[in-house]
């Protein structure tokens, strides 16, 4: 199945301050990925919360998660605050430190989100597809996550916890 990452990322920064608020800005973005790439079931933003080391969520496309906080090292997302590195889990039933979200999920990636070299955010993307992802997943991801944080701190003060 092949997805036109180039003109989903070109639609994803028109949703960005000024064309939208920013806080609607993520959620567009949340949903135009779970419209756009058909394995993509799962798409939301996980706000960084450094001086307690907690993952808060923000915006999301998909279903509803009881994971609205998420401490570093937990889960893959919490593995991803804490080591500030990409997951791509291939097939979730055989990763260590899985927190499940659904039971449809079978693979995942996140996307750490970066402000002036400071871990802001996380972009978090759940499949019902085991190994969905290819090659352009990620860097599109990352690109994705390089228009959106000059954006975060509009959207997420982490002073507020």
């Amino acid at each position: 199945m092949s997805v036109d990452f180039n003109t989903i990322e070109q639609k994803a920064k028109q949703l960005l301050p000024p064309a939208k608020e920013a806080g609607q800005s993520l959620q567009l973005i949340c949903d135009l990925l779970c419209e756009q790439v058909p394995y993509y079931n799962w798409t939301g933003f996980y706000f960084a919360i450094p001086d307690k080391r907690i993952l808060v969520l923000g915006p999301f496309c998909g279903e509803p998660t009881e994971h609205t906080q998420i401490p570093y090292g937990r889960g893959i997302c919490g593995q991803s605050a804490e080591s500030l590195e990409t997951f791509v889990v291939p097939d979730v039933s055989v990763a260590q430190n899985y927190l499940s979200c659904s039971a449809k999920t079978k693979a995942e990636i996140v996307v750490p989100v970066f402000l002036n070299g400071r871990f802001v955010a996380e972009i978090d993307i759940d499949s019902h597809n085991r190994e969905p992802f290819g090659p352009e997943d990620e860097p599109f991801l990352r690109r994705i996550a390089e228009h959106v944080a000059p954006h975060i701190p509009s959207v997420f003060d982490p002073t507020r916890f």
